[in-house]
């Protein structure tokens, strides 16, 4: 188990939490992420779940959770409150807008929050919820939906320890490793953005090492399965690689998306933001940005990242 005072942190693999009463956890969000997380955890708690979309409730349901017709109702009885939205006015909407979540919280229950919303925002979600006399666990999380439905996740964590110990059961469930890195909600989200900074410079450096394999005509497969072994290799590269070889066959349009492309103009957005706050140069990350950016303007916003490939090599009539 992972255990900080504020200043330090510890990152150790995660063990089941024994616990008397599991907690009962209500899930907000079922998307890529949220989804395998509901089933995992409905595998050894009780669970409710919402989302705007009946079929993803649905989804959830056939693995053991209950489902509810909106975020208070989902989150009426919780002792734990995972939020797993895409950005900030998301989580805005389910917790303080109609049918919100913070309303309807019984005395003593927390929100997890996983989505990847910037310190700011955090601090500031966690300042409103004090006013319903709720705690906020800034747990932001990283490793794709596959990861999430086997609880092989790594989480960051900023929360007061009394917030945290009523969050450890559902952590523990979701998280291979749990990375504590400060007291306060905030924390858990400076350090994912630094996770963050690195992932999108990696994806816009494979894309750019596919596009130059194209570019002086070799096949983008054999580069990716040779490259991927050697010390170039990164686990973006190895991940996306095969998916941006893809987007140039005849298969393309059956090209998973398992990150969409406008979450890395969000977290870019966050992370050039923090830096210039904090008086930091991030060239690289920067650059980045601006190649997600124009990947949302060419129409690629709702695509699997892996397809910024294509705004550095386009595809032609001769890929298919």
């Amino acid at each position: 188990m992972s255990s900080t005072t504020p200043g330090s942190a510890t990152s150790t693999p995660t063990a089941a939490t024994p616990t008397a009463v599991p907690p009962r956890t209500a899930v907000i969000g079922l998307g890529a992420m949220g989804l395998p997380m509901a089933r995992h955890l409905a595998g050894a708690l009780p669970v409710t779940v919402f989302d705007i979309s009946a079929e993803r409730r649905a989804l959830a349901a056939a693995d053991g959770a209950a489902e509810a017709t909106t975020p208070a109702d989902a989150a009426r009885d919780a002792d734990v409150v995972l939020l797993a939205v895409r950005d900030q006015a998301q989580v805005d909407s389910a917790l303080f807008g109609p049918d919100g979540v913070a309303p309807a919280l019984r005395a003593g229950a927390v929100v997890v929050l996983t989505s990847t919303v910037g310190p700011d925002a955090a601090r500031a979600t966690a300042t409103a919820l004090a006013e319903y006399g709720a705690l906020l666990v800034d747990a932001p999380i990283s490793g794709g939906p596959t990861r999430a439905g086997n609880g092989d996740l790594l989480i960051v964590v900023g929360a007061e320890p009394a917030a945290l110990d009523l969050a450890r059961p559902v952590l523990d469930r979701l998280a291979s490793t749990l990375t504590v890195i400060g007291g306060n909600p905030g924390d858990g989200q400076a350090l994912k953005a630094i996770n963050q900074l690195l992932a999108g410079i990696h994806i816009a450096a494979a894309a750019e090492a596919v596009a130059l394999a194209r570019g002086v005509g070799l096949d983008p497969r054999t580069v990716i399965d040779s490259l991927s072994q050697g010390a170039a290799g990164s686990f973006m590269f190895a991940d996306r690689g095969p998916r941006m070889a893809q987007a140039y066959g005849d298969d393309a349009d059956a090209v998973e998306v398992r990150s969409r492309l406008d979450i890395f103009v969000k977290d870019m957005g966050i992370v050039t933001g923090i830096a210039k706050n904090a008086h930091v140069p991030v060239p690289l990350a920067s650059a980045a940005e601006q190649l997600y950016l124009l990947g949302e303007r060419a129409g690629l916003a709702g695509r699997d990242d892996s397809s910024i490939v294509t705004v550095l090599s386009p595809v032609s009539e001769g890929d298919r």
